[in-house]
């Protein structure tokens, strides 16, 4: 039976610096510079995702369809736990918009200010459809951001983020972390029985 996701054979065709178990990838995805990208365990990326660049996601991770991710040489890190939504994009450089430089990625790199800096997703994060993280933000443990917004700065723990830019409007229940918990017990259970 054919499935829309690579079976586990076919994955190390595809060239990725290293991969988990239980890896679940759309043939429909994009990867650009597949050497770069490290996959965990259980590790989900749907359909018309595009991945690019210097790429690391963690354990338990879904990137859903439509999702975007630049990470060029400065890197897109996606700790455990985390999720990304529909339509979502993550850029670890952007273009100088200022004025002061020229700008798009066919101009040679002397006359451009092409800001790289790393994003990092920290665990038990989740991202609402549509929105855009910026170059050098973290997402601290914990944090939700509502759907469309842009998150242009890094946050606090245990929040939840909406808006363009996207500000803390809230905490985040930390009831999470006790279903956590509960299931690493059970892994770690089913270890120990096999």
């Amino acid at each position: 039976m054919t499935t829309s996701f690579y079976s586990p054979d076919e994955l190390p065709s595809l060239g990725f610096k290293a991969y988990g178990k239980n890896v679940l990838i759309s043939r429909k995805a994009s990867f650009y510079g597949t050497e770069n990208i490290t996959l965990g365990d259980n590790v989900r990326i749907d359909d018309f995702c595009l991945l690019s660049g210097v790429i690391t996601l963690g354990n338990y991770v879904h990137i859903a369809a439509g999702v975007m991710l630049f990470a060029g040489t400065a890197g897109i890190i996606f700790e455990d736990f985390t999720t990304i939504s529909s339509r979502g994009a993550v850029y670890a450089m952007s273009d100088d918009y200022s004025g002061a430089h020229m700008t798009n990625p066919m101009i040679p790199a002397k006359y451009s200010g092409v800001t790289k800096q790393c994003v990092r997703i920290c665990r038990h994060c989740i991202i609402g459809t549509g929105c855009t993280v910026l170059p050098g933000v973290t997402l601290a443990e914990g944090c939700a951001v509502g759907a469309m917004s842009l998150i242009d700065r890094s946050t606090e723990p245990w929040g939840i983020y909406v808006g363009i830019p996207a500000v803390r409007a809230k905490e985040r229940s930390r009831a999470l972390l006790e279903q956590y918990r509960q299931f690493e017990t059970e892994l770690a259970e089913k270890r120990e029985d096999s």
